[in-house]
């Protein structure tokens, strides 16, 4: 999902929340609202996994200690090459 399309969807999810706060939702409009939380927080996580797996961890000595389940993945995406 591109940062246009992220940002309509967010926009939408909040039009549905102010309707729901004022009027109420339709059933189809409950239907919509939960299926654009579901994209949502699917791209979100998404976009978290990767941020986490590309993480690589130094210590205070310079010493790396990334965990190697973060190495493993990192190595699969060719982003390590040790």
């Amino acid at each position: 999902m591109d940062k246009k399309e992220e940002e309509q969807i967010r926009k939408r999810i909040n039009e549905l929340y102010h309707k729901k706060q004022t009027e109420g939702l339709t059933p189809e409009e409950q239907k919509e609202r939960e299926e654009l939380h579901k994209k949502f927080i699917a791209n979100f996580r998404a976009g978290f996994k990767q941020q986490i797996e590309n993480l690589v961890l130094i210590d205070k000595n310079g010493k790396e200690i990334t965990s190697e389940k973060a190495k493993r993945a990192q190595r699969r995406k060719g982003l390590r090459h040790d």
